[in-house]
């Protein structure tokens, strides 16, 4: 430390450390469309929420060093990209179901271009994923994460927050989740898609003369819309289930 500092000085601080808390999270919190969103749209989207933790923003009373202050924005950066991908765990989980489900039913052969990463991406995991991103706003999982930055800015205030390797294996162990949930919600298209396989094997062994190889595709792919429209219904509470998990760990590193 140098010596003290003006209040406008000491203000603007402030809220740089803010802002690099913030701006860390949205590299991975999955807000439909923000990736293909024009900077100036996410720039004032993080300004904003910046701005909306103002009575949060820590006081800096005396000057601090360069180095010293690099390493705090280092730091609250770390801190909001650790926040961000648990959050983005949950989109993942989502793609992960649309993947293993197209890849079942042949949806793999159609491909179009994931508006977020543009990128080639099957069918059913940009549905999933547009699944995902509808049920993280209807949850209100949004104010969930602003909730866990005002917490955090009390309980860490920028500037003490010292990120550890004791961080790394909660999020390790939850990045789990992102398997578990997406097979479980997998699960019912593969047994289904099982089922079909094995009776149209039985019917080809009954009779040799029918030609079942061509109808094993367009059955494949409509039985599984069909069981995606019933699983449309059971996603949200797993979605939620999954949501308190890994809001959960992030509560913890916020100290909520």
């Amino acid at each position: 430390m140098r010596g003290d500092i003006s209040a406008p000085v000491a203000l603007v601080y402030g809220f740089l450390l803010v802002l690099a808390r913030v701006a860390g999270t949205f590299i991975f919190v999955p807000i439909p469309g923000i990736k293909n969103a024009m900077s100036p749209v996410r720039v004032v989207l993080v300004l904003v929420i910046t701005m909306t933790l103002y009575p949060m923003w820590p006081t800096i009373g005396s000057e601090p060093s360069l180095l010293q202050y690099v390493g705090w924005i280092a730091s609250e950066a770390t801190f909001g990209i650790g926040i961000g991908l648990l959050v983005g765990l949950l989109s993942e989980s989502m793609i992960l179901f649309g993947q293993i489900s197209g890849l079942q039913a042949g949806y793999s052969f159609a491909s179009t271009i994931d508006p977020n990463t543009q990128a080639d991406s099957t069918v059913l995991s940009m549905i999933a994923d547009s699944i995902g991103g509808l049920l993280f706003f209807t949850m209100g999982l949004h104010r969930e994460v602003i909730r866990i930055f005002a917490g955090s800015l009390e309980s860490h205030p920028p500037g003490t927050l010292v990120i550890g390797a004791q961080w790394s294996e909660p999020i390790i162990h939850a990045a789990s989740s992102l398997f578990s949930t997406g097979l479980r919600l997998a699960m019912p298209v593969i047994a289904l898609l099982m089922m079909v396989d094995l009776t149209l094997a039985m019917l080809g062994r009954i009779n040799s003369q029918l030609q079942l190889v061509h109808l094993a595709f367009p059955v494949k792919m409509l039985s599984v819309l069909a069981i995606i429209t019933v699983l449309v219904t059971l996603m949200p509470p797993l979605y939620r289930t999954a949501a308190q998990q890994l809001l959960g760990v992030a509560a913890n590193f916020a100290g909520r």
